[in-house]
């Protein structure tokens, strides 16, 4: 692959309490993060269809086994999402053409036989720039219980060059979730409840 790989870094949290009260079972959430070498950093590049299908199925491929077997299993996530942060010397775009391609995140789709689309972050920053993975439900869209965000940092990543491409898991919802979900508003509201993704938030 045209991008080397100079770190793997895997993030878990168990929550045990939250909100002041005991949660019913342990909450994980957990992310994995493959920090590679930007192969357009530094120039503009009209095309970048040779990189990301030179880069993006082996990312792919890597990135969902660590997670799952971070999880214990790919049976063991209910929440996922993905995120790409680019380096000083790099756009937007170079973290976007790496992660918005089914050639990348339809392994972790079929892994967790997910129906749901991955949420996403494609930023910018600097070394231990805040990497935000937002998440959703692998099969249900308004399941608000899953709407959540993983953040974490790698001190030394990624650098001007570099970007950093995550995957992220939870084992579950909110463990107190309590805000009902779209299907409840939409109902209220007149909306086709059959159809929660006609509606945006």
């Amino acid at each position: 692959m045209a991008a080397e790989i100079r770190k793997l870094v895997h993030y878990k949290e168990t929550t045990l309490i939250e909100g002041y009260k005991q949660a019913s079972k342990p909450w994980q959430q957990f992310a994995v993060a493959a920090v590679i070498t930007n192969p357009w950093a530094g120039a503009y590049h009209d095309d970048l269809k040779p990189e990301i299908n030179d880069c993006a199925p082996g990312l792919g491929e890597l990135l969902t086994h660590e997670i799952c077997e971070l999880a214990g299993g790919a049976d063991k996530i209910e929440a996922y999402g993905k995120a790409a942060v680019v380096g000083g010397a790099g756009e937007i775009e170079h973290g976007s053409g790496m992660i918005h391609t089914l050639k990348f995140g339809n392994f972790y789709r079929e892994a967790v036989q997910a129906k749901s689309y991955l949420s996403f972050t494609n930023t910018r920053g600097p070394e231990n720039a805040a990497i935000m993975i937002p998440m959703m439900h692998i099969h249900d869209l308004g399941m608000r219980s899953h709407y959540l965000t993983i953040q974490f940092s790698i001190a030394d990543a990624p650098r001007h060059d570099e970007m950093v491409v995550a995957l992220g898991g939870a084992s579950s919802g909110r463990p107190h979730h309590r805000i009902g979900d779209r299907y409840q508003d939409l109902k209220e509201m007149g909306h086709d409840v059959d159809n929660p993704a006609a509606v945006k938030e």
